[in-house]
């Protein structure tokens, strides 16, 4: 899959709600579709100021001539062998879930009980998250998933819970027909993509990493205040 497409499945759901990227979500998808590569999008893809830098990040590290280059992508949404030569000093990986836990603020405002409940809503639905498929019906899939949660000092993974998201809008969709027991990933209320083997292991793997790594710097300042998580 191009690097195009791909990013497309995993940017479009929070550039439909407004959060981040372009102001026209219809452009993105339609000059993201798929084997359509033209430098209209590689313009609205640098509209999305947290995933841009972090794609610039990878490519310029392992050498990879195009940000938006098929295995960068996918390293910034998933994880793969590329993050491993792009890391910082502070041991966070150019990953969403860096840029969700540890660049955002919203692991910080989990110390404030007036925000802990949005802060954590936030938190969970803004990772890039995976799930097995229950069941499919007209555009709406059943996903069982482990959710977020959060004990007062620390962030992980809750007993597997059912959630319905969308995997298309009024009958476009992004990915090709799925089936009970396929494991998917997720973003915000929707399906990005059917995940290989080695990518679940990967997103696993990466967002346990970066889990920790906020863990880490969250558990000194557990009810206190504090400055921002960096």
């Amino acid at each position: 899959m191009n690097g195009s497409a791909l990013f497309l499945r995993y940017a479009y759901a929070p550039n439909l709600l407004g959060y981040c990227g372009p102001a026209d979500s219809s452009a993105l998808l339609e000059y993201g579709a798929p084997g359509r590569t033209d430098t209209g999008f590689r313009a609205l893809a640098k509209q999305f100021e947290g995933a841009w830098p972090q794609l610039r990040t990878i490519a310029a590290a392992t050498g990879t001539a195009d940000p938006l280059d098929g295995e960068v992508v996918e390293a910034y949404w998933i994880g793969n062998r590329l993050l491993d030569r792009a890391g910082d000093a502070e041991g966070g990986l150019p990953h969403h879930s860096f840029q969700v836990f540890c660049l955002y603020p919203w692991a910080n405002l989990l110390l404030d009980e007036r925000r802990t409940e949005h802060a954590l809503q936030v938190l969970d639905q803004c990772r890039i998250r995976w799930g097995r498929v229950i069941t499919v019906t007209d555009g709406q899939v059943v996903v069982e998933s482990r959710p977020l949660v959060w004990d007062g000092k620390r962030l992980t993974l809750g007993v597997p819970g059912r959630e319905t998201a969308k995997r298309g809008l009024d009958g476009v969709s992004l990915i090709g027909p799925l089936h009970p027991g396929d494991w998917v990933s997720l973003h915000w209320d929707w399906i990005c993509d059917r995940l290989t083997p080695g990518q679940l292991v990967a997103l696993r793997h990466y967002s346990a990493y970066h889990l920790g790594l906020v863990n880490q710097r969250l558990g000194g300042r557990a009810g206190m205040s504090g400055p921002r998580i960096q």
